[in-house]
């Protein structure tokens, strides 16, 4: 009767035990790999899937805005041309009666074509002609003092491939200050 005690004790303790482990700690099984002739993991790779996971979802990436000078004609130059130049000019200290964009006759030429016309007080006006509604289309400016009529037409950013915003300010603004009319050289 006592060898029946110590067996039931045994196989108690031995359950005891194993209901004691821990959920965490597995049984591990040696991993069998295949490998081919060279040595290489021929084995099927297997993706096992963690409930965990988050499936991943297709984030639309945020269009990029049209660079400004993309955008149409009129918005780029009202939006955007005359109010950097009014800026740049009141800058130097100098105040614009007037500007504006028209659809108008060109002037000396004749020819319609689109027209920004800015007088700028006590100092002098100009005309900024596009041939088209395109900022890269062909370009002209005729500069006068105030009261007086242009006498000439100028090419203008006729060797330029890239026609930016600042580019075209800057231009305006060295051509009227190569006339001294801005400032002095």
């Amino acid at each position: 009767m006592e060898e029946n005690l110590e067996t039931n004790n045994k196989a108690t303790n031995e359950i005891s035990d194993n209901a004691t482990k821990s959920s965490s700690e597995e049984v591990k099984e040696p991993k069998s790999e295949v490998l081919d002739i060279k040595g290489n993991n021929s084995a099927p790779k297997v993706d096992i899937k963690n409930d965990n996971d988050i499936p991943v979802k297709n984030i639309p990436k945020p269009k990029k805005e049209l660079p400004i000078e993309k955008k149409p004609f009129q918005e780029f130059v009202n939006v955007h041309l005359i109010p950097s130049l009014i800026e740049e000019i009141n800058q130097r200290g100098l105040e614009i009666n007037y500007i504006n964009l028209k659809n108008t006759n060109r002037p000396i030429a004749g020819d319609k074509c689109w027209v920004i016309n800015c007088e700028i007080k006590d100092t002098c006006n100009f005309w900024l002609s596009f041939e088209k509604d395109d900022i890269s289309s062909l370009k002209s400016i005729s500069l006068s003092k105030p009261n007086q009529t242009p006498s000439i037409i100028e090419s203008f950013l006729i060797d330029e491939k890239r026609i930016t915003l600042k580019l075209i300010i800057s231009r305006v603004l060295q051509r009227l200050n190569g006339q001294k009319l801005i400032g002095v050289n």
